[in-house]
């Protein structure tokens, strides 16, 4: 299992784990911490919308033009947004920070 950090809507601080080769989306929406992921995780509705960790940016691989393209169309979006559904979890990711984006 890989141990992650979500800050939640409210500013709390949660420790999660999740399997590898699960998305991040899949821990999000099954730990209940606000991710609607209405789209089931086919990249095209940004309801799995996170904030990564600085620290982590670079460590993720780079978003692929659809992701970036359903990003464009959110109001929050920041340099660090992902769509959690596009983040496949590997032991690489050990220690991974996330902040639940607000919801739109």
């Amino acid at each position: 299992m890989v141990n992650i950090v979500v800050t939640d809507r409210d500013g709390k601080e949660h420790q999660l784990k999740a399997a590898p080769g699960s998305t991040l989306m899949e821990v999000l929406r099954d730990q209940d911490m606000g991710v609607a992921a209405l789209c089931g995780g086919m990249c095209s509705c940004a309801t799995c919308h996170v904030y990564v960790d600085d620290a982590w940016v670079a460590k993720l691989p780079a978003a692929q033009s659809d992701e970036t393209a359903v990003l464009e169309d959110v109001p929050e979006c920041k340099a660090s947004s992902r769509l959690s559904c596009q983040i496949v979890m590997t032991l690489a990711y050990e220690g991974l920070k996330v902040t639940v984006a607000p919801e739109d």
